[in-house]
């Protein structure tokens, strides 16, 4: 095959790849998901469990993905038009492209949204606004916050602002000028925090509360049927390690194809891959050891979830000496994690139209930059003016309409489709030449996981966040 070159240029080395797919990856649900799911799931033994499930799941789509993308060398969208033909498979594995670029869209759009609460109380906590105040207070201002569509929309332009300016600048002087800053950045300030935290006097037992393992809460749960305590085994932590490991990578949404087309031909995708996977968790790790120390010394409580950040950590940072500074930094680091991830978002969309409709990218960001904003007033207006019931569907505001179809049906898809399509569709000489590997037993063991194992792990994280588990479950057909 011909060796294609992106018109978008590509990274200057391996390195700014994984820091740059690192950062797409690296997001808020790292800074509070993974820690709380890891102290409720068993500690130490849900991370066994999920490291697991990031070898299985993660870590065969991704490479994957990366493989595609640097593949096709185009927007996602063209490359699986190109790769299709090339490969001789159906016209219809376009629809790929398209579900990743429209998934990644429609995610910055409310995403975007929730970046602009974390940019808001850093100007709030370095101004001292949280210093002293009680949790009604804190409860308080939040309220105020989200209320307001005038400020929530302000926030919202001014996060837009920041990944258009961005994304127009290209690869080498846009996308990888701002990973080159951002993610040392990000490491230090977590870091900063991980030292704060050590001095809180509850440092061991936010380690326990994280690494402690519980075998009994992730192998096998209890319940009394007919005043009998029957134990028997249960799915349920592994279904939320899986589903974790697929969702935290920023797999099925475009951003790590299109992000893999710009790839030098020398680097090596296993390496890259494991690399961003290791990064990855290794920053949810920290910043768990970072976070509930804060939490526990304040009498706080952990199982807070979203309101963890908004909420419980401002109370904290509000009653501690120097809260403020380091206030004022973690929400900064937030801001980091979400920016790095909005520009990777924009990315695919803004790549097809300077492909397809001969656009600048200055003229290409500033278009979809501008609809993404104009789609997130639906999530702005969710939590005030359309928050009643007579602008909900299917009980759900637009906002959790938009969470829901992306986090269970897109993103689920798009995954098991790029499983299917690299594993079946592209031919093994295809795979072989783009992963620069002979037959060896790495290729074997990637070829057998993503064709075989990877697609049915996939389909059952798809069938659990659709509910079909929590049904069957209910009907004790799983117990």
């Amino acid at each position: 095959m011909t060796e294609r070159t992106s018109i978008h240029g590509q990274w200057s080395n391996r390195l700014m790849f994984v820091l740059a797919a690192t950062g797409s990856a690296v997001g808020l649900g790292n800074i509070w998901k993974f820690p709380y799911i890891t102290g409720e799931n068993g500690g130490g033994a849900f991370v066994v469990v999920y490291l697991a499930c990031i070898a299985i799941v993660g870590v065969p789509i991704m490479m994957a993905e990366v493989m595609i993308g640097r593949r096709g060398r185009q927007s996602p969208i063209n490359t699986m038009r190109t790769l299709a033909r090339d490969e001789k498979a159906g016209r219809a594995w376009v629809l790929l492209g398209w579900g990743g670029v429209l998934a990644g869209f429609f995610i910055l759009s409310y995403y975007s949204v929730i970046a602009g609460w974390a940019l808001s109380y850093v100007f709030r906590t370095a101004a001292g606004m949280f210093n002293g105040v009680t949790a009604d207070g804190v409860q308080s201002i939040f309220t105020e916050l989200v209320s307001d569509p005038e400020r929530l929309l302000a926030w919202h332009t001014l996060f837009m602002v920041m990944c258009m300016v961005v994304v127009a600048r290209g690869v080498r002087h846009g996308l990888e000028k701002a990973v080159r800053i951002l993610m040392p950045a990000l490491f230090v300030l977590l870091l900063l925090l991980l030292g704060y935290a050590y001095n809180t006097g509850a440092f061991d037992q936010g380690l326990d509360f994280l690494f402690t393992p519980d075998f009994s809460k992730v192998f096998y749960k209890c319940k009394i049927l007919s005043g009998v305590e029957s134990c028997r085994f249960d799915g349920g932590p592994m279904l939320v390690a899986m589903g974790h490991a697929f969702f935290t990578l920023s797999l099925g949404m475009g951003a790590i194809m299109v992000y893999g087309s710009y790839m030098p031909k020398g680097s090596s995708i296993t390496v890259s891959a494991t690399m961003i996977a290791v990064l990855d968790t290794a920053v949810a790790l920290i910043a768990g050891m970072a976070i509930f120390p804060i939490v526990f010394a304040n009498g706080l409580e952990p199982a807070a979830g979203p309101g963890l950040i908004f909420q419980t950590l401002p109370i904290a940072f509000g009653a501690m000496p120097g809260g403020h500074i380091f206030g004022t930094i973690f929400f900064t680091l937030l801001v980091f994690a979400a920016w790095t991830s909005g520009i990777s978002l924009i990315e695919p969309a803004v790549a097809w139209l300077v492909e397809n409709k001969s656009m600048t990218r200055v003229r290409a960001s500033i278009w979809v930059g501008m609809s993404v904003w104009l789609l997130g007033l639906g999530s702005i207006f969710s939590f005030n003016i359309w928050s009643g019931e007579g602008y909900q569907l299917f009980g759900k505001t637009f906002f959790d309409l938009l969470d829901y179809l992306t986090a269970n049906i897109m993103l689920p898809m798009g995954g098991l489709l790029i499983a299917i399509f690299a594993g079946w569709s592209m031919t093994r000489e295809s795979s072989v030449d783009e992963f620069n590997m002979s037959f060896s037993l790495f290729y074997l063991i990637w070829r057998v996981l993503i064709r075989y194992i990877t697609p049915v792990a996939v389909v059952i994280v798809f069938l659990n966040a659709i509910g079909v588990v929590d049904w069957l479950l209910s009907k004790n057909l799983l117990w």
